[in-house]
């Protein structure tokens, strides 16, 4: 007798020994011994999973001279034709061949005659996807309304290519690819049966390389058998095969966070001279990179100490390489070159490093979920950056405020101008700016960043500040008592001085207009355009911060009541003549206040500036 192959000499011959596809054996085992057999069936899934193996047992199951059952005996005359492929009431079609409407339409005529032995004629098309639009259409119909004695089991790799119509009229059936587990115990399994030892990790690594499919496995095993005799390990896998090990992927990776881009290449270069499969050193390397990110989502502790943020970067830039290798002629080229992309993302500085500096340079902690940040390198020599605060707000007609001096943003750009005045002796060629593009999204997470290094205190030497004498007020003009008519004229010092603590979450405060206090409460109108500050990020903080300044100002517990409306959009009313003498007395109006942009303030922040200089990075807007 000549020699027959794993792939089929295991082939299943029952439900039972069908491996990995339990929901499809029961649910049709179900189904014939319940009477509820559909005229098509369609079964769906990669090569090697067992969709011609699985149809073939329906077939036996239906025919068998014990059936229909679902426990066929596979010795009797239509067991063992159905097996073998040459019975007659058992029609195997290959769909790329005979795709033909010719063919359809010949299938359907000799559907008409009575099967020649079982109780049923089946059609078994392989591929059906293959078949061409007419020959489709042509089927529908019997397909649809077939003869009582005809049975349909389609197998397609493809099932986005069926059309719908077909489909429709089937019972789908989507077969899964096999675990890696089930293979490795089906391999052990015939190696007993074979008399060969093999080991287990050789045949996990045989169960890992075949990626689902069951034939892929009996295959390789197959040829091992052949090359190694009667035992097997998982060197002789790694060998024949040309996997890679998981230690070389382990030391692969290390050497890329290591951001050692010569050890990269080296390895790289050592198994392709040994003749490893690059496209599968890549596939190992991206499972590599995804099981790091699983474990520090899962909280485990990582085998690599690297952020999630460069975990997630990592993978996108092997992803799309990966993707570029499949279709390469020169994998070694294109691996090379995704290797040193790769350190060199590592090395870039990302928005997160960015976030991460703001806060080492204000003394504080680091943002919740977030790695801790990368030490900032020393610098030789830098630029000297001239810092401008941001404008300090016009005043109002009605109230002088006082002065609001902001120590900490002083105290963080002393540290700056002390290093600009060290370098003016020895000037260096100032290198060129990297540009940071900032989304709108991310605008507001390094706002928020600034805004909390504002509350923290950095312990610098202290900076003298000399007092501004303020303009004398006449008596007549001071508050004495938070009542209704006079709470209304600190609004504007109020603002103002929240505004210094923090442009870009207080300084829209300035467009309103105070409506008076009264029972607690203090109304202030706004403009309509103004209305989307209340959903911003910060509005519980900016709420609560100027509560707190009302309260203390007006002796009492304060709530904020903002109103917005288009009226304070209109243009005023024309001032009502006045005496000479009296006009040149009064206060100058305040300037109108121009549209404010809320980049140009942060580009202001001293923090952002300071940042910006360790980067010598400049911001642009997108």
């Amino acid at each position: 007798m000549s020699y027959r192959v794993f792939a089929r000499k295991y082939r299943p011959q029952t439900f039972d020994e069908v491996v990995g596809q339990e929901h499809i054996t029961r649910t049709l085992q179900n189904a014939i011994s319940q009477s509820r057999l559909a005229q098509a069936y369609l079964f769906v899934g990669p090569r090697g999973i067992g969709k011609t193996s699985t149809a073939r047992i329906l077939a036996k199951a239906l025919n068998c001279q014990q059936g229909p059952t679902v426990t066929p005996c596979g010795v009797c005359d239509a067991c063992r034709e159905i097996a073998e492929g040459n019975s007659l009431d058992v029609l195997e079609i290959d769909g790329a061949s005979n795709n033909s409407v010719e063919h359809v339409r010949e299938l359907r005529e000799n559907a008409a005659y009575q099967p020649a032995r079982g109780p049923y004629k089946i059609y078994l098309v392989d591929e059906v996807h293959m078949l061409s639009t007419a020959a489709f259409n042509a089927l529908l119909k019997t397909l649809e309304e077939p003869p009582p004695h005809v049975k349909f089991i389609f197998a397609t790799t493809e099932a986005q290519k069926v059309p719908a119509t077909i489909t429709s009229r089937c019972q789908r059936f989507d077969l899964r690819r096999i675990p890696a587990e089930l293979i490795a115990r089906h391999l052990q399994h015939i190696a007993t049966n074979e008399n060969v030892v093999l080991d287990d990790e050789a045949a996990a690594t045989i169960a890992k390389g075949a990626d689902g499919g069951l034939r892929d496995a009996e295959s390789m095993l197959d040829q091992l058998v052949a090359f190694c005799g009667e035992r097997i390990t998982a060197e002789d896998v790694l060998s024949v095969f040309g996997f890679t090990g998981r230690e070389t992927v382990e030391a692969l990776c290390g050497t890329i966070f290591a951001q050692d881009a010569s050890g990269a290449l080296a390895i790289v270069a050592t198994q392709a001279a040994a003749g490893k499969d690059l496209s599968r050193l890549m596939a190992d390397l991206i499972a590599f990179l995804r099981d790091q990110l699983v474990r520090s989502v899962q909280g485990k502790q990582a085998e690599v100490a690297i952020s999630r943020d460069r975990l997630l970067a990592l993978l996108d830039h092997f992803a799309e390489a990966e993707s570029r290798l499949r279709w390469a002629t020169d994998k070694r080229l294109y691996f090379d070159v995704a290797v040193i992309k790769a350190v060199h993302l590592l090395g870039e500085a990302s928005l997160g490093d960015v976030i991460d500096t703001l806060v080492a340079i204000g003394g504080g902690e680091p943002l919740p979920e977030r790695p801790a940040p990368r030490p900032v390198p020393p610098r030789a020599s830098a630029p000297a950056t001239t810092t401008t605060p941001a404008p300090a707000a016009p005043a109002r007609a009605e109230s002088t405020p006082a002065p609001v001096t902001n120590s900490h943003a002083e105290a963080s750009v002393a540290p700056a101008r002390s290093e600009a005045v060290a370098l003016e002796s020895t000037p260096a060629p100032e290198p060129k700016p990297e540009a940071i593009a900032i989304e709108p999204a991310d605008l507001d997470l390094l706002s928020r960043a600034a805004a909390a290094l504002k509350d923290t205190r950095v312990e610098e030497a202290p900076v003298a500040v000399l007092p501004v004498p303020a303009a004398p007020v006449p008596a007549q003009q001071v508050p004495t008592a938070a009542t209704p008519s006079s709470s209304g004229d600190i609004w504007p010092e109020i603002a103002a001085m929240l505004k210094a603590e923090s442009p870009i979450r207080f300084a829209w405060l300035e467009l309103g207009v105070s409506a008076g206090a009264a029972d607690g409460r203090m109304r202030v109108r706004f403009p309509l355009s103004e209305q989307e500050q209340t959903e911003s990020f910060f509005w519980d903080d900016v709420r609560k911060r100027t509560e707190a300044v009302l309260s203390e100002r007006l002796g009492g517990k304060t709530e904020l009541v903002c109103e917005f409306t288009a009226e304070l959009n209109a243009p005023e009313p024309e001032p009502e003549p006045v005496d000479e003498p009296v006009a040149a007395a009064a206060a100058p109006m305040a300037p109108a206040v121009p549209e404010r942009d809320p980049l140009e303030d942060f580009k202001n922040d001293p923090l952002i500036q300071r940042a910006l200089q360790i980067f010598k990075a400049e911001i642009e807007a997108t």
